[in-house]
């Protein structure tokens, strides 16, 4: 279960015009070798993509350079050491190793996803900046950026431009998944899984439903709290493109309370076993949920999402029903 915690990260805002170049530097180099990781890992399935790729990854090494002369230009020949993780609101890169063997469709959503967090960087950072030469750059490189992700939006070998409503419903659900599924997902996940222990140590331990109502109640609304302004705080969806921190807030928080009501209301039934039956049955129906959630807007193959969700679950329930009993 999540808690409070200051985030050891800078803000955005808090940049200074050296950091945000240096961060430009770092970020084009590690999307240089990420695409050409791709690159490597497609050339056999798909060499018409690999090249793409191979292409993508010359254009961001010549960003690189470009922005390594401006920073020698404006402040001399040492780079600060500061990198997108080190900063709110970006996506951590994956490790090559977690992107062996991909799908085509996959690698194309996640080179689209990369391409237009850097148009937004380089968008918001020419904000930012007092320098003419800089802001030009800046301003250059996000429609370089911008012309990627139409690059990218092609990968998956459809070379015929889709309807403009096309377009539109495919960023709509992209933005609703980002925005509100994903935040959702996760606290109804931490609600639903990370109370169970809590809530059946308390049943079994004291035989009192009401008590265990008091103690569901409290740990659900406290989850749910502390889940909402986690999510909230630490990312303000500028770079990344999530969204506005408030609704992704409110999504997470709300769906956390409600992943823990939702077998602590039962215990507001007066017979003990009658309330435990009730709120087993209910968590069967929440553990079906995630892995439906899971299956309809991340394409998470429904079988391992439920197996997955239901092992976890079933080894908190456990043990919370030990530490009950003993």
């Amino acid at each position: 279960m999540a808690g409070f915690f200051r985030s050891s990260k800078r803000s955005f805002s808090s940049l200074t015009e050296q950091e945000i170049l240096a961060i430009g530097i770092a970020a084009e180099e590690d999307d240089a070798r990420i695409y050409l990781a791709y690159a490597d890992d497609l050339r056999e399935r798909y060499p018409a993509s690999a090249k793409v790729f191979e292409d993508m990854a010359e254009v961001e090494d010549t960003h690189r350079k470009t922005l390594i002369d401006m920073h020698r230009k404006r402040f001399g020949e040492r780079i600060p050491l500061i990198r997108r993780e080190h900063v709110s609101g970006f996506y951590e890169r994956k490790p090559d190793w977690l992107r062996k063997n991909l799908s085509l469709e996959a690698i194309r959503q996640e080179a689209e996803a990369m391409e237009a967090q850097a148009y937004r960087f380089y968008v918001e950072a020419a904000k930012q900046i007092s320098d003419a030469g800089t802001r030009q750059l800046l301003g250059d490189l996000a429609l370089a950026e911008q012309g990627h992700e139409d690059i990218a939006r092609m990968l998956e070998g459809k070379h015929t431009p889709e309807s403009v409503k096309e377009e539109e419903d495919a960023t709509a659900r992209r933005q609703f998944v980002l925005t509100y599924v994903q935040p959702g997902l996760a606290g109804l996940m931490d609600g639903s899984v990370s109370t169970l222990a809590p809530i059946f140590a308390a049943a079994f331990a004291t035989q009192d439903t009401w008590q265990t109502f008091l103690v569901g109640l409290s740990a659900s609304v406290g989850a749910g709290i502390s889940m909402g302004f986690t999510e909230a705080a630490h990312d303000d969806g500028k770079i990344s493109g999530r969204g506005s921190p408030i609704k992704r807030g409110l999504a997470c928080g709300i769906m956390t309370a409600i992943g823990g009501l939702g077998h602590a209301l039962p215990y507001l039934i007066p017979d003990f076993w009658t309330a435990t039956i009730t709120a087993g049955i209910v968590v069967f129906f929440e553990l079906w949920a995630i892995a439906f959630i899971q299956n309809r807007y991340m394409e998470t193959p429904f079988l391992r999402a439920a197996f997955q969700v239901v092992i976890g679950g079933s080894l908190v329930l456990a043990a919370g029903i030990l530490i009950g009993n003993g």
